[in-house]
């Protein structure tokens, strides 16, 4: 079952290798003239070049060889050449009832099915998460649903940041700060293997001692003093070497880092309907650390490089030019090597990366991987992608960084708090449902619901105004976020889209205690032609979002669907028609629902029954 577009596109080809010229030529868009045809094609042009004739005699030739076609109310060519074609009401019809008919709601499944892997979230164990990793999750989720449902076999992995050199910042700073705690983690130390009582006590001292606002506190004076004092990142350094051979004290009390963490990460991720297949982080590859850098040396991929050993990624003739401190300039191979094991001994960011993109072959067999991470990443994902094709850990091309801009504040900078600082995830999502609920106070709505349900209510509104927000834009640009706008009832948002389900579902409702039900769908009216339209665009909206690996499209086609039911809800009396055309109309609004539903679904949004 194909949409019209692409049943169209074919018959166009046919008419134009009819034509003796290419079938190529023949590709059907949507009308830029809604007014004037459905769709069109503007192959007569291109072919004119080819066949060296006048696109308006090729037009007039392609529309006389589609003359007759049972889908088209008419078929014509115009201006220069462009060939009009507006479908026939019982083709809308019968498409309608396909769309209605069939549980995916006319979206095909990818001819060839993928094992995909896509890489998001990415939160750090001792930091709770702020709003800049809200797009990571918010766009990596979507994309996972929409792999999934177009065929592939996907898993999500959240990869923890948990096991590099911020960890060993942290450990300084947690030990300098609590001579108890670093008390106890030197006598682990010195003990080597510690029994369970040993780590009961440990435990029940860190939970005493340290929590996650300590950690959260602790770790911004330690990144900087790192920047500022060579010798206390050295130290730094030391420390993430000491975790990294799993010295028990700094082990245990990373350990409990990682615990406390967890808890904050479980609560925002669940506030935001993002979950993972897998919760791994690189300290889950650890042990692959070692026997891949024996692998990298065997390969002849591994080289010294002032105490520490690099992979060189590029290629024989890519340069740039680099500044030196005395001011000289000079040429160097671009881009810059993969730093695989620092001069102190320790495993760096980049190799953990490389570790776990053999992890991930090793356990899962990907034919393609998806970073859904920040765009200003992407220097390190070339390094490291690189590093792997070389190393034939992956095949080449099927490791995609995508990356996406930052969602900025109504000053137009990386969104903070009044105060300056980075805002914290949980508490956004806090900010945002408390103006949903004074959304929700303001336009009247939720005022039947008893409390619980109220709330649930004013959590889904306000998930749909973040992602929604979010996820109208490609994913590439740049945002600004605007509680105020985004949290209306009305525009382009997120609770638009919820009331609009809503609403279909009121009036869907009224009909069944009425005792009227869906039938057969008979297209008639300008604004049912416009919304079945719309219902046949499905299939391509996920399309364009899957081959761009952009949930844009799919937010741009719910939006647009949801104003094609209200300008058919308005134009087209649903509950007072008379029967036939009352069950018709029934059965676009139930059908328009669900596809809504479906959509927002892929998007990661949840609909809510009432308001």
């Amino acid at each position: 079952m194909s949409d019209l577009k692409r049943g169209l596109s074919e018959a166009v080809a046919a008419a134009f290798a009819a034509a003796g010229l290419p079938a190529e030529l023949g590709r059907v868009t949507p009308s830029d003239r809604p007014d004037l045809a459905d769709f069109q094609c503007n192959g007569a042009l291109p072919a004119a070049k080819v066949a060296k004739r006048d696109p308006r005699e090729i037009a007039a030739e392609v529309v006389a060889n589609l003359t007759g076609d049972p889908r088209l109310a008419s078929v014509e060519a115009a201006g220069l050449g462009f060939i009009n074609m507006r479908v026939s009401d019982a083709a809308l019809s019968a498409r309608a009832a396909e769309i209605a008919a069939d549980p995916r709601l006319g979206a095909q499944t990818v001819e060839t099915a993928r094992k995909v892997m896509i890489d998001y979230g990415g939160p750090n164990v001792a930091k709770p998460m702020h709003v800049g990793h809200l797009r990571s999750s918010i766009i990596g989720e979507s994309l996972k649903r929409i792999y999934r449902f177009r065929g592939d076999t996907v898993l999500g992995d959240a990869h923890f940041g948990d096991w590099g050199y911020q960890m060993g910042l942290l450990i300084g700073a947690v030990t300098d700060e609590d001579a108890q705690v670093a008390k106890a983690v030197e006598d682990l130390n010195a003990k080597g293997a510690v029994s369970d009582a040993d780590e009961a006590a440990a435990f029940a001292l860190f939970d005493e001692k340290v929590s996650l606002a300590d950690l959260d506190r602790l770790y911004p004076l330690a990144a900087a003093r790192g920047k500022s004092e060579p010798d206390y990142r050295d130290r730094a350094r030391k420390l993430t070497a000491e975790l990294q051979a799993r010295r028990a004290g700094y082990f245990l009390l990373w350990r409990h880092f990682a615990k406390v963490t967890k808890v904050a990460l479980e609560r925002d991720f669940h506030a935001l309907g993002v979950d993972f297949d897998l919760w791994k982080g690189e300290s889950d590859v650890d042990e692959l650390i070692k026997p891949m850098v024996e692998d990298l040396e065997a390969k002849g991929l591994l080289v010294e490089d002032q105490g520490a050993r690099i992979v060189h990624v590029a290629g024989p003739n890519e340069t740039k030019k680099k500044k030196l401190p005395d001011g000289s300039v000079v040429v160097v191979p671009s881009p810059d090597p993969l730093l695989v094991v620092s001069s102190e001994g320790s495993a760096m960011y980049g190799t953990t990366d490389l570790a776990t993109i053999l992890d991930r072959k090793q356990t899962f067999g990907p034919d393609h991987v998806l970073y859904a991470v920040d765009q200003r990443q992407a220097d390190h994902f070339e390094i490291v992608f690189r590093a792997a094709y070389l190393a034939g850990y992956a095949e080449k091309g099927s490791l995609e960084h995508v990356g996406f801009g930052t969602m900025n504040g109504t000053d137009g900078k990386p969104f903070k708090t009044r105060e300056g600082g980075v805002l914290k995830l949980n508490d956004m999502i806090v900010m945002t449902r408390d103006k949903a609920r004074e959304r929700l106070h303001e336009a009247g709505l939720g005022a039947e619901l008893d409390p619980d349900t109220f709330e649930d209510t004013a959590h889904k509104v306000a998930v749909a105004a973040l992602k929604f927000a979010d996820l109208q834009n490609f994913r590439g640009t740049s945002y600004v976020f605007d509680l105020d706008r985004f949290s209306s009832f009305e525009g382009k948002t997120g609770p638009y889209l919820l009331y609009q389900a809503v609403r279909v579902k009121s009036v869907l409702r009224k009909a069944q205690a009425e005792g009227a039900a869906p039938g057969p769908i008979v297209v008639a009216e300008p604004a049912e032609r416009d919304l079945v339209l719309l219902l046949d665009a499905y299939d391509q909206a996920l399309i364009d979002a899957y081959d761009k690996k952009a949930p844009n499209f799919v937010a741009e086609h719910a939006y647009k669907l949801a104003q094609a039911f209200s300008k058919f809800y308005a134009a087209c009396p649903i509950l007072s028609a008379e029967p036939a055309v009352k069950a018709s109309r029934l059965a676009l609004a139930e059908t328009t629902l669900r596809q809504l539903e479906q959509a927002l679904d892929l998007l990661g949004i949840a609909a809510t029954d009432r308001m």
